[in-house]
């Protein structure tokens, strides 16, 4: 209806329609500014070289928006064009042309906004470079990863894409643990020993154990392979490439 109006507005006019659009985008996102954008779709895929893939969220209010084939075509384009030029932080995409529209992917979004009433706006954007990378979208767009390798993995890119999407490991290695983040787990760990009546010394050794133990839990290499348990992920693509190695992964989830 908004589309109509405008099209009324500048009698027929489409270009002049379009202004019209872009500009109430400018007043609603203006009011809306300070709504919570917590829906959206996620997306990520693979350069055509296999050496690099591109993470993005685009967000907005409702899910019913999120489920919105236009509003999906819009989030693919811009990946699209993330992948497709190689762009690694969200400024440069922002200042892009969006294709076949004249205008820039900042006044895309605005445009949006205007025909959709929310409050749209780039969430995660993320990228990884590697010998190999591979890339998986849970379904319904919540859920995305990707992955990078030292070397050609084929179908076990797949399997360790779907395992970060899956497991939600918190980094790809004990040493690419945030110290803050270690420091915190140690404490707690220390601090349950004390409750559950250990001494002081023994509680800090309970403690070193308990952090090993979610260290396995909570990076990527060292996480129990979810199709065979009895090896970690680092064995199962060593194993299926001749020794190749994760590099890297980047995931991003809608709560």
């Amino acid at each position: 209806m908004d589309c109509k109006k405008a099209l009324q507005e500048a009698e027929g006019d489409f270009e002049k329609a379009i202004e019209i659009l872009r500009k109430k985008g400018q007043k609603v996102a203006a009011k809306r500014g300070d709504r919570e954008a917590g829906e959206g779709a996620i997306l990520s895929g693979v350069s055509t070289d296999g050496a690099f893939g591109a993470l993005l969220s685009l967000n907005c209010e409702t899910d019913f928006v999120a489920k919105n084939a236009d509003f999906i075509a819009v989030a693919q384009t811009l990946l699209d064009m993330a992948i497709a030029e190689k762009i690694t932080n969200k400024e440069d995409l922002l200042a892009k042309d969006y294709p076949g529209a004249g205008i820039s992917v900042s006044e895309k979004i605005i445009e949006e906004v205007g025909k959709i009433g929310e409050r749209i706006e780039i969430g995660s954007f993320e990228t990884i470079e590697a010998s190999h990378v591979a890339a998986y979208i849970h379904p319904g767009n919540r859920l995305a990863t990707v992955v990078g390798f030292s070397a050609g993995v084929a179908d076990a890119g797949r399997d360790v894409a779907m395992q970060a999407a899956a497991m939600a490991p918190v980094a790809l290695n004990e040493d690419s643990i945030p110290e803050d983040l270690i420091a915190k787990e140690r404490e707690l760990g220390k601090d349950l020993a004390i409750q559950e009546g250990k001494p002081a010394d023994m509680a800090e050794k309970i403690a070193e154990g308990r952090l090993k133990k979610w260290f396995k839990e909570v990076t990527l290499v060292n996480q129990a392979f979810i199709k065979d348990n009895k090896i970690t992920v680092a064995q199962y693509v060593a194993s299926a490439a001749n020794g190749a190695e994760i590099t890297g992964f980047r995931r991003a989830a809608l709560d």
